[in-house]
């Protein structure tokens, strides 16, 4: 990578357009730059037009002032310096698939992911903002932060808990948390998002569905994007991760966290992350990774399940909630299959494994007894 260092100017600006003309490099190193003036930003210009896109990484802020009010954040893709920190000490709020969730004060909590690029994260952070934008409930996204040899993204933190937390602090408001998630559920599913940048969720997993089609048969493939195309089309904002790890109550108001994998889709798509926390996750491992990646007791899974779907469907029916699970169980298991195999990184033989296992054995079945869905 091409290092510039110290400060350019009309002195030596000349110099480095002919070093940067005869490397013509496309990713440039800025850690040590201190100053960069008109000459040094022509420099640069006829660089990204020779070879391009040209990304500037490591930028300090006092540079990055000059790049965004001279417009070459426009031009080129400039890359902030990561500010380090230190979760030493603080307070663990959750952990999952992706990351763990620390409070680093009264006013910020810090999300450390495990194994994710940059830009991966970058665009997570992306999606944050523009669900604050449509209206969602959810933290305000700052910086993008270095934590030991991981990265992390800095939110918000008012003075809330977790629905997990508190339903661990006192079990008996689980039915009044549970109630609330679902209203809370339902009020975000009132918002549309087709048109703002986020994916949709069924065009995600069709696509992943032909990427790992060479591991099964072609009539296999057939019938779960059949499946797939079947799920009523929607606009509908989806969390895509509402458990109750994510949903963080203060006075009766709710704050949404780690809302990176928003997309838009069917409700369903939504409420199936339930079956998999409160059902599916409880009876498929050990009880101490579900409190891990639940937040409570696994022996309250079930009952916020039944509290959560009866809020949500306004019923108090159990013959109909079961209804309603056995109806979601192909999205469920469609989901967890997902999960499973496109966020794990897995050799030939075990993601064959997981195909028997998953698709063969719980997705293809499920499909095959599938009912509609009906709201």
């Amino acid at each position: 990578m091409y290092k510039l260092s110290g400060k350019i100017d009309s002195s030596n600006a000349p110099k480095l357009e002919a070093a940067l003309t005869k490397e013509l490099p496309s990713e440039i190193d800025a850690s040590g730059l201190e100053y960069i003036s008109s000459a040094g930003l022509r420099a640069l210009l006829k660089l990204r037009k020779a070879v391009g896109e040209v990304t500037v990484h490591n930028v300090t802020p006092e540079v990055y002032d000059i790049f965004e009010v001279t417009g070459f954040t426009e031009i080129l893709n400039i890359k902030k310096a990561l500010r380090e920190i230190s979760i030493e000490g603080c307070e663990l709020i959750g952990a999952g698939g992706y990351g763990t969730v620390y409070r680093l004060n009264e006013e910020n909590i810090v999300k450390v992911y495990n194994n994710a690029s940059l830009d991966f994260i970058e665009k997570e952070r992306e999606l944050s903002k523009k669900a604050f934008l449509l209206g969602v409930p959810t933290a305000i996204s700052f910086d993008t932060v270095k934590v030991g040899d991981k990265y992390g993204v800095v939110y918000e933190m008012l003075d809330a808990k977790t629905v997990a937390q508190l339903i661990t602090a006192n079990p008996a408001e689980l039915q009044k948390l549970g109630q609330l998630s679902a209203v809370t559920l339902k009020n975000l599913h009132t918002i549309k998002a087709d048109n703002s940048g986020f994916p949709s969720k069924k065009e995600t997993l069709a696509n992943w569905i032909r990427e790992i089609a060479k591991y099964m048969e072609p009539e296999e493939v057939d019938t779960i994007l059949k499946y797939i195309d079947s799920i009523p089309d929607r606009d509908t904002f989806l969390h895509s991760d509402f458990n109750s790890r994510n949903v963080m109550v203060k006075d009766g108001e709710v704050l949404l966290i780690d809302i990176g994998d928003a997309a838009y889709g069917h409700p369903a798509f939504d409420i199936v992350g339930l079956i998999l926390s409160y059902l599916i996750l409880p009876s498929v491992t050990t009880p101490e990774r579900v409190r891990e990646l639940m937040g409570f007791d696994p022996a309250l899974a079930q009952n916020m399940w039944g509290v959560m779907c009866g809020a949500y469907f306004m019923t108090t029916d159990q013959e109909e909630i079961k209804r309603i699970t056995g109806m979601l169980m192909p999205i469920t298991f469609l989901t967890m299959t997902y999960h499973s195999l496109h966020h794990s990184v897995l050799d030939e033989e075990a993601i064959r494994s997981r195909v028997d296992r998953l698709i063969r054995g719980k997705l293809l079945p499920a499909i095959e007894n599938a009912q509609p869905i009906d709201f």
